[in-house]
């Protein structure tokens, strides 16, 4: 008798441990513009307590932006994305090297190319999202 009190009036199922839903790329995006925008002023800079400062800025915005892009490859996309994006796994790896890459790195060229990856996951994912 309990165990029908208590059982569940309506069957859920989701994609991850609490379906909120909210997914985007802007998030990675926003990140890595940081990461760009702080190699950037660091040329500029030769302060060593500047220095100092922005790099640890650059390294844990790259580390957020890795973390985005992991979410949406791990939580996002499902394998028909990966069926019709054949490509969507070396995309999402290339962009999490060239994430790394941009960390260890005062160049914003590789902070460029960590957000041209980027956009190309952007399409990608709207595309899914109108599908």
């Amino acid at each position: 008798m309990l165990s029908r009190l208590f059982a569940p009036k309506v069957k859920v199922s989701a994609h991850c441990d609490l379906p909120c839903g909210v997914y985007d790329p802007a998030q990675a995006r926003i990140e890595a513009e940081s990461v760009k925008a702080v190699q950037e002023k660091m040329a500029g800079n030769d302060d060593a307590q500047f220095q100092t400062r922005a790099i640890g800025i650059k390294e844990q915005r790259a580390e957020l932006a890795k973390h985005h892009v992991s979410v949406l490859w791990s939580d996002y996309f499902k394998p028909p994305h990966f069926e019709k994006y054949p490509e969507l796994h070396q995309l999402v790896n290339d962009t999490l090297k060239a994430l790394s890459a941009a960390k260890g790195s005062s160049d914003p060229a590789t902070g460029q190319k960590a957000l041209d990856y980027i956009a190309q996951i952007d399409k990608i994912f709207w595309e899914t999202k109108k599908a």
